[in-house]
């Protein structure tokens, strides 16, 4: 929508200043590379997203879109154990990944948030400790009980909901603290994200409560 906006904008000045040039075919030439110079100003960043090496994100615990077992679920209703996960195909220029978990189905919320994984570690293992700072200085943020760490799936009774495991590499180490949440974290990766993938798990509330 912005792009169309741009372009439709610049197509009305370079039709009025042909009309006052009478022919003039300097000034459509320059109308002419206005127009291309803005257009792909705008589009590139559109490109560059496009563009990020997409990261295979796998788990032994579930497979994408298939059920998480009660292991991994919120603590009513599991064991409340973070899954297994391993990231491959990251680029060569990753540093560091980011990871966050979120319920599309209920008001996004934010379940898990980790950062400053090792690309050498290719992953997490399962039933990390609910640490703020774990080893190699891995780094847990705040879920959206405002707690640090894993907070796994808990939909009310009868319900399944999607879990989304939104994976990013980036490019460098961040420096945040262990209380970062899912905004300020985003807020940190913005230019340094340069390649993303994801794990969808689904899981159903079989009790009354």
């Amino acid at each position: 929508m912005r792009l169309k906006v741009v372009i439709e904008g610049i197509r009305g000045v370079a039709e009025r200043e042909q009309k006052k040039s009478k022919g003039d075919h300097n000034m459509k030439n320059l109308i002419i590379v206005i127009f291309l110079i803005l257009a792909a100003w705008m589009i590139s960043p559109e490109i560059a997203w496009s563009k990020l090496q997409k990261i295979q994100v796998t788990s032994s615990s579930f497979e994408n879109k298939g059920f998480i077992s009660d292991v991994h679920a919120c603590d009513i209703l599991g064991l409340d154990k973070s899954p297994e996960l391993s990231f491959s195909n990251a680029p060569d220029s990753t540093q560091s990944f980011a990871l966050i978990m979120f319920d599309p189905d209920y008001k996004n919320f934010v379940h898990w948030v980790i950062f400053n994984i090792p690309k050498a570690l290719g992953g997490l293992n399962e039933s990390l400790p609910k640490d703020a700072v774990l080893e190699n200085n891995i780094k847990q943020g705040t879920n959206g009980t405002n707690q640090v760490g894993y907070f796994g799936p808990c939909p009310p009774p009868k319900e399944t909901h999607r879990y989304v495991f939104n994976v990013f590499a980036l490019d460098t180490i961040l420096d945040l603290e262990s209380s970062t949440n899912e905004r300020q974290l985003l807020k940190a990766m913005k230019g340094h994200i340069v390649g993303k993938g994801k794990l969808v798990g689904l899981y159903k509330n079989k009790t009354d409560f």
